[in-house]
């Protein structure tokens, strides 16, 4: 067995002292694990606490913090100059004011037929896109806030929750001439994030839609951190059990819509050695459930999900709801 396929408990053992987790979400590649042995569901902020404050935003994430997330989440993005930010779309224009302060700056598409203006990240340097405004779109009173760099992300979560970054769109930015997985070791490894031993303070977990992505960070890092794989009804193959044992030679967890998710995908996930860690659990969209406490409720201790995302971590049910 490698380093990298060390024992989830041991390795995980590492970051419980600083954050206070018992959780699967933090497994190694390939490791069969005992959920009924985990004595905490983990609680991953989407976008930060983004019910409340704009996403991807230092206010979000100091948020996200304050109602005791275990993880904050990062999309990350690459800028003109080569910086990673934390921005969930590659283009700029959903939440800032970009049209506004630079209205010529666009690539003109065809989307459907239709000709559609759109702002790149990649278009603008850092300098460039630190003068946008990314909290008027959701609120008047974030007015100012700005979008940070991965590395301010890090410098506020550093010590007090994990790091959970999410390569978007590698291929499109691979394409234009950046290797998105070396910035991202870069910077771990800058920040000394990159070994299994950072979770004492900052434990760290990588995930991403891009299964190439993952097999390419996989073999970068040796020994490496969890990875885990996100999946879409257009990817539901990987929720197989041909798909699976697939995932289980390069990942440690899938995240999958929670729409796809059932007891018995779970199970068998599980027997794969993986972790679950269904997205997105929303209070203002909870489907047939009440309330979405209900909702996270049902999904981690009914159908036994180790994890999962929301935008509401204030409303995270620590214990079985009675």
């Amino acid at each position: 067995m490698t380093l990298a396929r060390r024992s989830f408990l041991k390795h995980f053992s590492t970051g419980i002292a600083a954050c206070k987790l018992i959780s699967p979400a933090y497994a190694q590649r390939g490791t069969k694990i005992k959920p009924s042995s985990v004595a905490k569901k983990v609680l991953v902020a989407h976008r930060g606490a983004s019910a409340y404050a704009p996403e991807h935003t230092l206010e979000s994430y100091r948020l996200a913090l304050k109602q005791g997330a275990d993880f904050v989440e990062q999309d990350l993005q690459i800028t003109r100059d080569g910086v990673l930010i934390c921005l969930h779309d590659i283009t700029l224009e959903r939440t800032t004011n970009v049209k506004e302060s630079f209205p010529t700056r666009f690539r003109e598409e065809l989307v459907n037929g239709a000709s559609t203006r759109r702002w790149y990240v990649s278009d603008f340097s850092l300098r460039e896109i630190k003068q946008l405004d990314a909290g008027s779109w959701f609120n008047p009173k974030f007015r100012g806030a700005r979008i940070p760099t991965w590395q301010e992300a890090i410098d506020l979560v550093r010590g007090k929750a994990g790091l959970y970054p999410e390569t978007k769109a590698p291929e499109v930015y691979g394409q234009r001439g950046f290797d998105m997985e070396r910035l991202v070791l870069d910077v771990l490894r800058k920040n000394r994030l990159d070994k299994a031993s950072a979770a004492r303070h900052t434990p760290t977990i990588i995930q991403s839609f891009s299964p190439e992505s993952l097999r390419k960070l996989s073999a970068m890092l040796k020994p490496g951190l969890p990875l885990v794989l996100l999946v879409d009804a257009l990817s539901a193959r990987w929720l197989t059990q041909e798909g699976l044992a697939e995932a289980k030679k390069f990942v440690s967890g899938v995240a999958p819509a929670k729409a796809l998710l059932d007891k018995n995908l779970v199970m068998q996930a599980h027997a794969h050695g993986l972790t679950v860690t269904p997205y997105t659990f929303r209070s203002r969209n909870a489907g047939s459930f009440k309330t979405v406490q209900e909702e996270m409720a049902y999904y981690l201790y009914d159908l036994g999900a180790d994890a999962l995302f929301t935008d509401n971590p204030d409303l995270f049910p620590r214990v079985p709801m009675g």
